[in-house]
């Protein structure tokens, strides 16, 4: 059996980290408990009787060296409060010391959901966020005695990263300094990288592997919702008329130009400014234009 590894360098550092156990198969562990025993007990009876006050209980006590290990599932034991090693391998297996303290261990993946926390982004604005956690211990003996209770652990931690990660962006590029920079609704695959990656770092001490972290909800605080939403809209149709804007000037001035070189019509600066005018309000109002038809000259 190796023995157990301190940690003595930064005092970060994990003391209990996961050790083999050794255990033979636990048929062979029933074939020596019930028939060689007993064989033992019976020579011991025709020659020194009084061992049999030790070996006779210590038959018994061995019924509680046996241990079956689910698929990922490890045993953490211990003897009389110092640990000892981790059992990892899978069936029916048979432990020598019948004294060993047994605790399971789950190494499956889990999920974990943290509460909606409410909390301020980089421009002070309330916003309520939520994040889905998967995952999973790899290390048994960190995961039990690094930490008091490994599950509300991977909860307080997970909030805790949400909330420092949620402080660092804007939920929105509303304001000018936030355009084309990370947001949290519209940036989910980086947001969600520095986020496993903090929830991670925090959760290592505890043996406890982060498979991935995911902002679940996302949504401004109730007393602010209807006033950002309108704030939203209205950037929004600033920018579409932004666009309009743009596309319009952009047609005027090919119009100007193929005027101009296909010789169709010369046009002094007024009638310029004119045409402009008219080209804009057709091409930038929102509802259709009425025509009117001038059957005169230009100057009239």
């Amino acid at each position: 059996m190796e023995e157990l590894q301190i940690g003595t360098g930064d005092k970060h550092d994990p003391i209990y980290r996961d050790l083999e156990a050794k255990a033979i198969n636990g048929f062979l562990g029933l074939g020596i408990h019930i028939i060689l025993l007993p064989v033992l007990n019976l020579i011991l009876v025709a020659t020194v009787w009084p061992l049999l006050l030790i070996t006779g209980p210590l038959w018994f006590l061995m019924w509680n060296s046996y241990v079956v290990v689910n698929p990922n599932e490890a045993v953490a034991v211990q003897f009389f409060g110092k640990y000892v090693a981790t059992l990892k391998d899978e069936g029916f297996r048979f432990f020598l010391n019948p004294l060993y303290h047994k605790t399971r261990v789950s190494l499956r993946i889990n999920n974990f959901e943290s509460n909606k926390l409410k909390v301020n982004d980089v421009n002070a604005n309330p916003i309520d966020i939520a994040a889905v956690v998967v995952w999973r211990v790899y290390d048994a003996a960190e995961a039990l005695f690094e930490v008091e209770s490994y599950d509300h652990y991977v909860q307080i931690q997970s909030e805790a990263a949400l909330r420092e990660m949620a402080t660092k962006y804007p939920y929105d590029a509303i304001e000018e300094k936030d355009i084309g920079g990370t947001t949290l609704s519209s940036h989910q695959d980086i947001v969600a990288g520095e986020l496993q990656t903090s929830v991670e770092s925090r959760l290592a001490r505890a043996g406890i592997e982060v498979l991935e972290a995911r902002i679940s909800y996302l949504a401004y605080s109730t007393e602010i919702a209807q006033a950002m939403l309108r704030r939203q809209q209205a950037s929004a149709v600033v920018a579409a008329r932004r666009e309009i804007v743009d596309g319009a000037v952009g047609m005027v001035e090919l119009a100007l130009e193929q005027l101009s070189a296909k010789d169709i019509i010369e046009l002094d600066e007024e009638k310029k400014a004119t045409m402009v005018s008219n080209l804009l309000v057709v091409l930038c109002s929102e509802t259709d234009t009425t025509p009117v038809i001038n059957t005169g000259t230009l100057y009239q």
